[in-house]
């Protein structure tokens, strides 16, 4: 008999809902909270993604320099981050699925405004604001996936549910290539603000909240209850049971957290990780259908072409996750090795379509298999009390990478820089998170045996 069920018999049970929720199998209940989190997560990949594949339509319409939507990049990435740093930390406390819903119709608004931006003024103001609210639905959909998943497989729980990210992308790139011809760059802020907008009031009744809110909240037993006999049908609590969660109650400021008990270094190199990971994935994602654009292909192929980048991150999602759940550390620093090789070979395939083709798959496959390999593990290692602000956290300064990465790409592009400069140069910081998961392994691993 599991340990939770020989504490049920007792009339005065506690029940550690952790516990219990890593000796149960993977259930219907966890893969519809997962199938709702990647939802939410394919909207926010659709609507992050959407001003790269039509940036070469919006700049021919409005006649902007080579480069010049370098700030509005930065701009939406910008509001992100603001969102992604204040709003996990605020979960943490108040619970994840209202400001799931609540960041959804937020961003939701703003990119169905952003279909009516006057001028690049506007055109920058709104993006920030949808920024702000992709990053309160970003870190809490991946901590209430995780935190509902037993420990053994919640790394690729994870990956599967934030493969939500890159297919919306990849989406994005078809209905572009798609829609832009016909009805032009707006048509696709208009498709990104009106699936959200009839996306999460959908939400509000399926969608659980958190259990470790509900449990730490106190008093709330009986909604704990429902919740675990939903995850494990047949269970059965005596009437009275009391359920916890094993974890010191949090004290002052959230954050501060992640330095203690050890987690200093692990906390700065998944900061590392994230930094250039994100500036990678952001300077390839925002500018590789420009590059296309300026290559020959038309803008309609540019796009199709480009989102084989977000294509390949789905593949390497699915491919990399069992690897990730057995290697740990160690896969993710293998992965950001071949990273470096993908990016380079990005800028050596020249003129010859089906060739960048192929390198953008790969780059893809494991740049954003990486990303989502670190988005994974950084919510394995995390005890649950801080998960959603060590997840959030690690995502917001990686989203200062995010919003250096297509600056810096727009300045190279406004310079003339060569193809395969270019990607020589954006071939380094995968190198760099490549060091920095191999020395997360050593750290992780002396933190386990302390």
């Amino acid at each position: 008999m599991a340990l939770a069920e020989r504490a049920a018999s007792s009339a005065a049970a506690t029940i550690d809902v952790a516990d219990f929720i890593d000796q149960k199998p993977v259930g219907k209940f966890q893969i519809q909270i997962l199938l709702m989190c990647f939802a939410v997560l394919f909207i926010d990949g659709y609507d992050t993604q959407a001003l790269g594949y039509i940036a070469p339509a919006l700049s021919q319409d409005w006649k902007l320099a080579r480069g010049a939507l370098g700030p509005v990049f930065s701009a939406s990435l910008f509001g992100l981050m603001i969102g992604v740093l204040t709003l996990a930390p605020i979960a943490d406390r108040i619970g994840r699925k209202r400001i799931i819903i609540s960041s959804a119709l937020a961003f939701g608004i703003a990119s169905l405004a952003t279909a009516f931006a006057p001028d690049f003024t506007w055109l920058l103001v709104l993006r920030f604001l949808t920024g702000l609210g992709l990053g309160g639905a970003l870190p809490n959909a991946v901590a209430l996936t995780a935190e509902y998943s037993p420990h053994r497989r919640r790394a690729s729980m994870v990956m599967i549910m934030f493969i939500g990210f890159s297919v919306g992308a990849a989406v994005g790139g078809f209905i572009a290539a798609a829609l832009i011809s016909s009805y032009g760059w707006r048509s696709i802020f208009v498709v990104g603000g009106i699936a959200p907008l009839v996306f999460a009031p959908l939400l509000a009744i399926p969608l659980p909240e958190s259990i470790r809110y509900l449990t730490l909240a106190g008093e709330r037993d009986t909604e704990v209850a429902g919740l675990l006999t939903r995850l494990a049908p047949g269970s059965s609590f005596p009437q009275g049971a009391h359920f916890t969660i094993n974890e010191p109650a949090l004290a002052g400021i959230p954050v501060a957290h992640l330095f203690r008990e050890g987690r200093t270094l692990a906390t700065l190199l998944f900061w590392v990780v994230f930094f250039m990971s994100l500036l990678d994935i952001y300077l390839l994602a925002n500018w590789l259908t420009t590059i296309l654009n300026d290559l020959g292909a038309s803008v309609s192929t540019s796009a199709a072409i480009g989102s084989m980048f977000q294509v390949g991150g789905v593949v390497g999602a699915f491919a990399l996750g069992t690897s990730i759940d057995r290697f740990t550390f160690r896969a993710m620093a293998l992965i950001y090795l071949c990273t470096t090789v993908a990016i380079f070979l990005i800028g050596q395939s020249g003129h010859s379509i089906p060739l960048a083709t192929i390198a953008i798959f790969l780059g893809g496959f494991f740049l954003i298999g990486g990303q989502n390999a670190a988005n994974a593990l950084s919510a394995t290692f995390y005890p649950t009390m801080v998960r959603s602000t060590g997840v959030g956290w690690a995502l917001g300064i990686g989203r200062i990478g995010s919003i250096i990465g297509p600056f810096i790409g727009g300045i190279m592009l406004a310079r003339q820089v060569s193809t395969e400069t270019l990607f020589t140069y954006a071939a380094v910081p995968a190198l760099i998170a490549c060091v920095a998961s191999f020395a997360l392994v050593g750290v992780v691993r002396r933190l386990n045996k302390s």
